[in-house]
């Protein structure tokens, strides 16, 4: 029977990668691993549910802990349902709720597996409120908060070369966009910078 392994991670490639997580599923015996880099409390994670669609009786889905399959304890009861709808097997971790064949899962198995879903949510909720406090504290500290504010000092050269033919009259906007290799949003934002109209 199949064996798929799900490996997540909530931040982009560059800063945090599925690898461990990768070995560990293949070490349990997953043959094909499904990857994603996105917020385990998104509900429409593509990876996750093309392999939730993909799953028949008798199949094997592994994860390394329940806070990759997912954060929201709604998501994990509705996998469980259809875990047990579809008869499969689901390993987080340690921990295994078999649903295949004649096997029944205890339900204190179930409920071990939703209490790490409750406390995986409220791990989330924890941080994003951490998050939320300290950003606050910063603000009211004076700290700026977003992206620097450009200055004329950040228009590029190219700009600021084309820009005595461009009040000459002998291009217009589209031209002096094209010409200076940028688009026409970033070049009103540095026509403003530069005081131009």
């Amino acid at each position: 029977m199949p064996f798929y392994g799900y490996a997540r991670v909530s931040t982009k490639k560059d800063k945090q990668d599925v690898k461990r997580q990768i070995f560990d599923l293949t070490a349990k015996g997953a043959e094909k691993i499904y990857q994603e880099h996105a917020s385990g409390m998104k509900a429409d994670r593509p990876e996750l549910e093309k392999l939730l669609s993909r799953l028949k009786e008798g199949d094997t889905l592994a994860v390394t802990e329940v806070s990759r399959l997912t954060r929201s304890l709604h998501q994990l009861c509705h996998i469980l349902e259809d875990a047990e709808a579809k008869q499969i097997k689901l390993i987080c971790g340690s921990l295994v709720v078999d649903y295949t064949g004649a096997a029944a899962t205890e339900p204190m198995t179930r409920a071990m597996l939703q209490f790490m879903g409750v406390f995986s949510e409220l791990e989330r909720n924890l941080t994003v409120e951490r998050i939320k406090s300290g950003l606050a504290n910063a603000k009211a500290g004076g700290a700026r908060m977003g992206r620097p504010k450009k200055t004329v000092r950040d228009v590029p050269e190219n700009v600021t070369t084309l820009l005595p033919d461009y009040r000459a009259g002998k291009f217009g906007k589209s031209e002096f966009a094209r010409k200076a290799g940028i688009s026409r949003p970033a070049l009103y934002k540095y026509l403003k910078l530069l005081g131009e109209k």
